[in-house]
């Protein structure tokens, strides 16, 4: 089993929304949206992530019921019964909450109120005084209302809490 900070994962286009979810919480995974599963299989071992899917084909494959290739079929419906589940097989925390691009996975870079004057709302702009940006897709953040909101929802996930072995559970 990885350690949880060096987890990196591949999610299958089904589970796209998953991704983000990761992400949110600091952990790099990319999105597989391409016809060929082996292509997916290959980029897994090739950057050593672990696939997640809801296709049952993929989890046939001899490459990840030999061992050599970690992957998860994801039972629920729900995003957040996904990422749950996520949580819960690999015992995941809250890596590095919102330093990864929601977008395309890519570190965030800090940047001055100057530096995106005129690429986030003016409102915005006069009331917020920290952002990131990606430097591939240009996306710019800040901890506005929707960051609190996706910050609380991550609390309420659990990914938040330190998690403690099962023997020890209160």
């Amino acid at each position: 089993m990885y350690p949880a900070e060096d987890m990196k994962f591949i999610a299958d286009h089904n589970v796209a929304k998953l991704a983000r979810w990761l992400r949110m919480m600091g952990y790099d995974t990319l999105i597989f949206d391409q016809p060929d599963d082996w292509q997916m299989i290959r980029t897994a071992l090739a950057e050593d992530r672990i696939i997640l899917t809801r296709d049952t084909g993929v989890m046939k494959r001899r490459v990840i019921t030999s061992g050599k290739l970690k992957a998860l079929l994801v039972t629920g419906d729900d995003p957040e019964e996904q990422i749950r589940q996520v949580i819960t097989v690999f015992r995941l925390k809250n890596r590095r909450p919102f330093s990864l691009c929601l977008e395309c996975s890519k570190p965030l870079v800090p940047r001055t109120r100057d530096e995106v004057k005129n690429r986030v709302p003016p409102y915005v702009y006069r009331t917020q005084t920290q952002f990131v940006e990606c430097p591939v897709c240009h996306r710019v953040y800040w901890q506005g209302t929707h960051w609190e909101a996706m910050h609380q929802a991550l609390e309420k996930l659990g990914g938040d809490e330190e998690r403690k072995p099962d023997d020890q559970k209160e």
